[in-house]
């Protein structure tokens, strides 16, 4: 497990309401999120590969151990807030990996927010059926 002796990076990300703080150790390829394993916290595969993706362009999978601490949302916005954490995370392990996280668009803030509710309408954009009599 995790130990302060052990030099680590350090990204935050975020997506929608979630913010996860992530660390990358110098390791195995070993997943942590929220002190569980990637596999009981996700049940989606294609959310292990989102988590994954920096990785993968980086060439790394396997180079670093991941520690996220992940808060708010649901499990996609979590997924692509760590995706988030761990590009800025590997970027300050190595500045040879922005080119192409940032060709991959992984450095890039998701700006998409839910629209908020407006008043007389049911929703944010959903309003009672409209009859003529």
């Amino acid at each position: 497990m995790y130990t302060s002796a052990v030099p680590y990076f350090y990204g935050t990300g975020r997506r929608k309401k979630s913010i996860a703080r992530v660390r990358i150790i110098p390791g195995t390829g070993a997943i942590t999120i929220n002190g569980r394993d990637i596999d009981q916290y996700f049940g989606l595969e294609t959310l292990k590969l989102i988590v994954n993706q920096p990785f993968d362009v980086t060439n790394t999978r396997g180079k670093f151990d991941i520690i996220a601490n992940v808060q708010g949302g649901g499990f996609s916005g979590q997924a692509g807030a760590i995706r988030h954490g761990l590009a800025r995370a590997l970027v300050k392990a190595d500045e040879e990996n922005k080119a192409a996280l940032k060709a991959a668009g992984f450095l890039t803030r998701d700006p998409r927010m839910k629209e908020r509710k407006k008043y007389g309408l049911k929703a944010a954009r959903r309003a009672s059926q409209f009859s003529k009599r």
